[in-house]
């Protein structure tokens, strides 16, 4: 969990000490990006890229944060971490957001506070200093790419390790989160892979999880079978058509936005279109929230939950 992973890593970073040596370069998506010091005055878009700062103990390099509270459900304890820090946009900053804050850096993604041709990108905060990592599962956005791994997350907080000079604090979340995907890697190894689709929202189409975007790792992982897998999308719309022909044996529901998740369950099991799926026909739903289901370090949670439902539906 996020609070347990903040204290052992504030613990060991505060014993163990790792200097990088400036300038450091990083790969974000198709650029290579030259720090040469760490970045002082941080903003993150989102609540899964604002946790993966507070699990490194940035809060003392950042200025602010963006995008955590207009869609999403925060947890008490990284509403704690951030107490001080102001949200500077309820969801995407404006370029004049981030100047009046004084930013030097963004961590953001491409439909996680920036839009392709936006006003907010790399490219038009660079003659304000202000430097910008994108997270990497966002990347398929601007080309076309593998599916979605849990390697991406590793990437991301090793880069973020290396722009803010702590490499050591990375490192050891990064191997306890190994350690947790080996395990659930290591008991669902020989078991049936139950056909799963992933919800979102939408009415008359279904916005889900295609192989580009993280969810489709963290079902592969669990033991499962995205039914989208084929589809080469990160998040994107299907018609209810593609739910009735994949038959899904369970429906993962992402929990934010202003329809709750028991109103996006009521709503699957009262349309009359989708009565003959095994998932709403058996009520096997798994609630989750955008946190866990978007790249960040709750897809472990979300892994060890998915494994734990497909246990009890076999």
């Amino acid at each position: 969990m996020l609070t347990l992973a903040v204290f052992a890593v504030s613990l060991l970073a505060s014993i163990n000490g790792q200097a990088s040596s400036y300038p450091v370069t990083v790969k974000s998506c198709n650029r290579s990006v030259v720090f040469t010091h760490p970045p002082a005055r941080a903003v993150s878009q989102d609540v899964n890229l604002t946790e993966m700062m507070v699990a490194l103990g940035l809060q003392s390099r950042m200025v602010g944060y963006s995008g955590v509270t207009g869609w999403n459900k925060p947890t008490a304890g990284l509403m704690t971490a951030l107490k001080g820090l102001p949200e500077i946009a309820t969801h995407y900053p404006t370029m004049e957001t981030l100047l009046n804050v004084n930013a030097d850096f963004f961590f953001a993604g491409w439909n996680y506070g920036m839009k392709v041709g936006g006003d907010v990108t790399p490219q038009t905060l660079e003659p304000f200093g202000i430097q910008v990592y994108e997270l990497t599962e966002s990347c398929s956005l601007l080309d076309s790419s593998a599916a979605a791994s849990l390697e991406q997350v590793y990437t991301d907080l090793a880069n973020l390790g290396k722009i803010f000079d702590v490499e050591d604090r990375a490192q050891l979340l990064i191997t306890q989160l190994r350690k947790r995907q080996q395990a659930v890697t290591h008991r669902v190894a020989g078991k049936k892979r139950p056909r799963v689709f992933v919800y979102d929202s939408g009415e008359d189409r279904a916005f889900t999880a295609g192989r580009q975007a993280i969810p489709q790792a963290l079902i592969d992982t669990a033991g499962g079978q995205n039914v989208m897998d084929k589809l080469n999308a990160s998040w994107t719309q299907v018609g209810w058509e593609s739910l009735v022909e994949t038959d899904p044996q369970f429906i993962v529901i992402v929990d934010y936005g202003e329809r709750s998740a028991a109103e996006k369950i009521q709503f699957l099991l009262g349309s009359p279109a989708l009565q003959s799926v095994q998932a709403i026909r058996n009520k096997r739903f798994v609630v989750l929230p955008y946190s866990a289901m978007t790249p960040g370090i709750q897809n472990l949670d979300a892994i060890e939950s998915l494994a734990d439902a497909f246990d009890r539906g076999r």
